[in-house]
C-alpha cells in the first residue's frame, strides 16, 4: 500500500511538471548556458579548459538544481495539497521521498545526460566524461535531498530565497569538493575510488536522514 502511494506521487509530480514545461526547462537551459559561455570567455586554451571543466560543470549543475528547488513543495502549498499530504494515512517521510525522487528525475537526470555533450567543449576525454557522469548521477540526488529540508522550512515564506541560499549552500560544499576532486583525479590519471566512495556515503546519509526532518519541517511550516 505504501509503495503504491510512493509510485503514485512520483507519477503525479512528473505529469504536473510536463504540463508546466517552462519550469522544467528553466534549470536545464540555465545549466547549458552557463557551461557553454565559459569556453567563449576563457578562450580556446584546451589545457586551461580541462583544468576548469570539473568546477564549472559542477557549479552550474549545483546552481541549476538550486533554481529548481523552490517548486518542490511550493505548488502543493499554494493549492492546499500539502495539507492533504500531511493528513495522509501514509508516512509523510515516504511521500516526501517520492517528491524528492521526482524532482531528481526532472533535474538531476537531464543534467547528467546533457553534461557529456557540453564536456566535449572543454576537451575532456571519454574516461573523464564517464567519471563526470558518475559524479552527477550520485551527487545530484544528494543536492535534491539536502535542498528539500531547506525548502520545507521556508515554504510558507513569500521571500525565502536569500534564507534558502544561506541554509542550503554550505551543505552543498562537500558534494562539490568530492565530485570535482574525482574528475580532477581521473584527468591526472589517479584512482577515483576514494572520492566516489565518499559521494556514495553522502548519498546513503542523505537518503537516511533527509526525509524525516523534511517531513517535520513541513509540519512546522503549516502549523
Amino acid at each position: 500500500m505504501h509503495l503504491r502511494a510512493f509510485g503514485a506521487v512520483i507519477v503525479r509530480d512528473l505529469l504536473l511538471a510536463f504540463r508546466h514545461k517552462s519550469e522544467l526547462v528553466n534549470s536545464i537551459a540555465f545549466f547549458i548556458l552557463v557551461v557553454s559561455l565559459f569556453p567563449l570567455g576563457v578562450g580556446a586554451d584546451i589545457a586551461l579548459l580541462r583544468k576548469i571543466a570539473p568546477g564549472v560543470i559542477w557549479v552550474a549543475a549545483l546552481l541549476a538544481t538550486f533554481l529548481s528547488l523552490d517548486q518542490l513543495f511550493r505548488s502543493d502549498y499554494e493549492d492546499g495539497c500539502l495539507e492533504l499530504i500531511l493528513m495522509s494515512p501514509h508516512p509523510v517521510s515516504l511521500i516526501v521521498l517520492a517528491k524528492i525522487m521526482a524532482h531528481w528525475m526532472l533535474t538531476g537526470v537531464p543534467l547528467t545526460l546533457i553534461a557529456p555533450l557540453l564536456a566535449g567543449m572543454y576537451g575532456l576525454e571519454n574516461s573523464s566524461i564517464a567519471v563526470l557522469m558518475l559524479t552527477l548521477l550520485i551527487g545530484t540526488p544528494i543536492l535534491s535531498l539536502i535542498g528539500a529540508i531547506a525548502i520545507a522550512l521556508t515554504v510558507g515564506l513569500r521571500k525565502g530565497g536569500v534564507m534558502l541560499a544561506l541554509l542550503i549552500l554550505p551543505f552543498y560544499v562537500p558534494v562539490l569538493i568530492f565530485a570535482t576532486a574525482a574528475i580532477d583525479a581521473q584527468i591526472a590519471g589517479f584512482p577515483v575510488s576514494g572520492q566516489i566512495n565518499m559521494l556514495l556515503a553522502l548519498l546513503a546519509l542523505a537518503l537516511t536522514l533527509s526525509p524525516w526532518p523534511t517531513a517535520v519541517a513541513l509540519k512546522m511550516s503549516l502549523s
